[in-house]
């Protein structure tokens, strides 16, 4: 089974193909996705780009354009004060399903 590196939204992804997984929201409207391989692992084989392998594409959809994360409690507390302020904030991701690296 192929493996390899992907460059989404400024993160790198370790993938295969048929594999589902969360990347930083992507603009609306974006059906699918095709990125260079920055890394590709074929077996015994690894072959390292400068800095993206030449030839290989991965190719992705969308599966999910919009999902929150979990919530992140924030809490901002002076002791002593009488000074507390409480905050949260939801991640947004897109959900991609890998479809073929080629």
């Amino acid at each position: 089974m192929k493996k390899a590196v992907i460059l989404v939204g400024g993160k790198q992804y370790l993938v295969e193909e048929k594999e589902t997984l969360r990347v930083d929201l992507l603009p609306a409207g974006t059906k699918e996705l095709e990125t260079d391989a920055l890394l590709v692992i074929d077996g015994d084989k690894t072959t390292v780009g400068t800095p993206t392998v030449k030839g290989v594409k991965v190719s992705a959809k969308v599966k999910t354009e919009k999902v929150a994360g979990d919530k992140v409690r924030v809490i901002r507390y002076h002791s002593k004060k009488r000074v507390h302020k409480e905050t949260g904030h939801r991640q947004k991701y897109s959900e991609i399903e890998i479809v073929s690296i080629k």
